[in-house]
């Protein structure tokens, strides 16, 4: 041995910018609602973020795969608050929602990819690992909270309950296009949490 240290290994191609990333995204979002799907192209994104067109075929393979992390980014915003009870809890996180969904970027990118995803089941696994399932957790989160303040109690089928909130405000904003207001949203709530207690009383759930 000649004493002379080893180099470093060099590793291969640039580290990810978490700055650009952000950019990117949010670019993405911007020229949805501006332009919709069909208008949207990668070079339009890359000129609004500052970044060079490579930069992000680099990181997405298209463009279902980068409104995918865009729309999964907007949906990490939601968060259970807590507001003392159920009702209020409730009012509060799918409150959120209803505001993301009627954003005319999540309206343009989620009809889009709905349709994407039906051709394509890789996107569809990815939009659900990565947008639909974090937002599942939520409505767990906040059972978990209610049963821990003693509002309810046992296990229920949180999937059903997920699936009626989607369900319902999807059809009625990007299907029906009809806005979700303050009232809608009270009496939606109020119905959902009725049921649920309803069924408990009954041994439904």
């Amino acid at each position: 041995m000649d004493g002379t240290a080893a180099a470093p290994a060099r590793t291969r191609g640039r580290p990810r910018s978490a700055r650009a990333d952000t950019a990117i995204l949010a670019a993405t979002r911007a020229l949805l609602a501006e332009r919709g799907w069909a208008d949207l192209t990668i070079a339009e994104v890359a000129a609004r973020a500052g970044v060079a067109k490579t930069t992000l075929y680099r990181r997405w393979p298209g463009k279902a795969d980068l409104v995918v992390d865009a729309m999964a980014e907007l949906f990490s915003r939601l968060e259970v608050a807590d507001r003392g009870s159920m009702l209020h809890d409730a009012l509060a996180a799918v409150g959120q929602y209803v505001d993301l969904l009627q954003l005319p970027e999540t309206q343009a990118a989620l009809l889009a990819l709905a349709a994407e995803a039906d051709r394509d089941p890789s996107l569809r696994a990815k939009v659900r690992s990565q947008v639909i399932d974090p937002q599942r957790r939520l409505v767990y989160e906040a059972w978990e909270r209610a049963c821990a303040r003693g509002e309810v109690e046992g296990e229920t089928d949180v999937d059903l309950i997920f699936d009626m909130i989607c369900g319902t405000l999807v059809h009625r904003i990007l299907i029906k296009g009809e806005p979700v207001d303050e009232a809608y949203l009270t009496r939606f709530v109020s119905v959902l949490l009725a049921g649920l207690a309803q069924l408990r009383m009954s041994g439904g759930i």
